[in-house]
């Protein structure tokens, strides 16, 4: 039925969901602190992006850190300044690419802060409208459901590899995503060649072997991996426990007994 302002309206259906589910994976409002967020786009431009589940954007903007960090050379000039070799990190640096560096690694952690506010503002409301979460998603190409996750094992997976612990949060394409650029980062910063030939004593050629560039991006990229598998597994037990609690009140309203958060 259209309503005063001939908006037609959807009769029935929640206005704000908390979570939905769908072959990629669990997507839901979660309440985060802001500053924790800013902090994970300092610490990697799109980061913050990805921990409000806003995986267009945060792919987007990592992808920008990786090519306008690459081509301003921002890593080589980090290697040269801890070093000591301040004029060769000023003569390195792209002023150009600088810039546009500058502009997106501001405006990630500007917009991932902003959005984590309105985030925890949507959430609020979702929580208190309450409706329905679905339990499981057929589809011929995959089957996702809530469950209980273990956040330990969860993070224990990212760090042996990052992706593995979103591929057990059911986040395929996310999962995907980072498994094909920790690959590239392996292969461009030698890290595994350098490793074998320091575990063979060769610590000169070790060090040697390794690109620098390429090596400055894997700290982050674990960490935040880490970070992330840990506190989706968090949020999908919330979820479960908010989607037992609202069967088991539809199942048995009558009941006389206090169902605990």
């Amino acid at each position: 039925m259209p309503s005063k302002d001939g908006v037609m309206e959807s009769a029935g259906r929640p206005r704000r969901l908390l979570a939905l589910l769908s072959s990629f994976g669990v997507t839901s409002l979660q309440r985060q602190n802001p500053y924790i967020v800013a902090w994970w786009s300092a610490a990697f431009p799109g980061f913050g992006h990805l921990l409000l589940q806003q995986y267009i954007r945060g792919v987007l903007l990592t992808l920008s850190e990786v090519i306008t960090n690459t081509l301003a050379h921002i890593n080589e000039a980090i290697v040269y300044s801890f070093s000591g070799r301040y004029l060769m990190a000023r003569e390195v640096l792209d002023p150009v690419w600088l810039y546009g560096y500058c502009v997106i690694y501001l405006y990630a952690i500007w917009d991932s802060y902003r959005s984590t506010l309105e985030t925890n503002r949507q959430c609020e409301l979702a929580e208190i409208e309450n409706a329905r979460l679905q339990t499981m998603v057929l589809r011929p190409v995959t089957i996702q459901y809530l469950e209980r996750k273990s956040p330990r094992a969860a993070a224990a997976a990212s760090f042996f590899f990052p992706g593995l612990g979103q591929l057990y949060n059911h986040r395929v394409g996310l999962a995907f995503y980072a498994m094909i650029w920790w690959w590239v980062y392996l292969y461009l910063s030698n890290l595994h060649a350098s490793l074998l030939a320091l575990l063979l004593g060769h610590p000169a050629e070790s060090a040697a072997m390794l690109r620098p560039h390429w090596l400055l991006f894997m700290p982050s990229v674990m960490c935040g991996s880490i970070y992330h598998a840990y506190v989706t597994a968090v949020e999908h037990n919330r979820l479960f426990r908010v989607e037992q609690r609202q069967y088991l009140k539809e199942r048995y309203p009558a009941a006389g007994f206090k169902i605990l958060p």
